[in-house]
């Protein structure tokens, strides 16, 4: 098992981290993730062998949410997915 814990950018309510948990949740070999809205951040427990933190962070983009990085490419173009 392996733990992976990513900023995400866009997330401004509950609906936005349970639209994200529920993204991760959805790939298999993921066992656990916790979303905080106040420390905008995601941690995933998952089986390295089924999944990568490239999937998982692919997951969360495709949710409408943003990884955080210096790179402002990466953020959303609006507002969170679910209340913008």
């Amino acid at each position: 098992m392996q733990t992976e814990q990513f900023k995400v950018t866009g997330m401004t309510c509950d609906g936005c981290t349970s639209k994200v948990a529920h993204a991760l949740n959805a790939i298999p070999g993921v066992h656990e993730v916790v979303v905080s809205l106040a420390a905008s951040e995601a941690a995933v427990r998952y089986d390295e062998h089924l999944t990568s933190p490239e999937q998982l962070k692919l997951a969360v983009q495709r949710a409408g949410y943003g990884i955080g990085t210096t790179d402002s490419s990466q953020a959303p173009k609006s507002k969170g997915g679910c209340c913008g």
